[in-house]
């Protein structure tokens, strides 16, 4: 029986969840499997990768072959840089300390460089969100300014009229006033003649 170690897909449509299997080669992808390994996420920056180091090394040693993509993945983890550090011990080229020390060095370095991409991914959304608030505040500064021009616009309109009008109230007033003047004004004949007929 050739026993493979691949991915079997979960998750729901466009949204895909995989878990880290070893499965008889013949066994269909989402079928049967003898052991589940870890969980693979594809859908986060960067991928969220939980592997079960200790029993993935197992079947490595045991001759289970992965797939290209669980290839990466446990290279990515570190687990076939430790198998070829088993390699090296069992051949005698160094002995357990040193690849103890060349493995956890090999670790902080993997750790630094993910720690660098989280650390840039966050400083770049950092980034985007503050140009979309400024443009934000651009348009919406430039809404306020054009709404004060409509306002100050209006305003002007307002005037203009209430001036208007009042011009031609105070037009019929002078007028009436002149009007009144003149009538209550009697001309001098009739004064003349009222004054006489007394």
């Amino acid at each position: 029986m050739a026993v493979k170690i691949r991915l079997t897909r979960h998750g729901r449509k466009k949204f895909a969840f995989y878990h880290i299997v070893v499965a008889n080669s013949r066994a269909p992808r989402d079928g049967r499997y003898i052991e589940r390994i870890g969980t693979y996420n594809p859908n986060t920056n960067p991928a969220t990768i939980d592997l079960e180091f200790d029993k993935a090394l197992d079947w490595l040693e045991k001759g289970a072959q992965p797939t290209d993509t669980v290839r990466a993945i446990l290279s990515y983890k570190g687990v076939l840089y430790k198998k070829h550090l088993l390699g090296g011990i069992k051949k005698g080229s160094f002995d357990e300390e040193e690849a103890e020390r060349r493995f956890n060095a090999w670790c902080a370095e993997k750790e630094a460089k993910v720690q660098a991409k989280k650390d840039r991914l966050a400083k770049d959304a950092d980034k985007d969100r503050t140009k979309k608030l400024e443009a934000e505040s651009k348009v919406r500064e430039e809404r306020a300014a054009a709404q004060a021009a409509r306002n100050a616009a209006l305003a002007k309109e307002v005037a203009a009229k209430a001036e208007a009008e009042a011009v031609k109230e105070e037009v019929p007033a002078e007028e009436s006033s002149v009007a009144d003047a003149t009538a209550g004004e009697k001309p001098a004949g009739e004064t003349t003649a009222e004054g006489t007929e007394s």
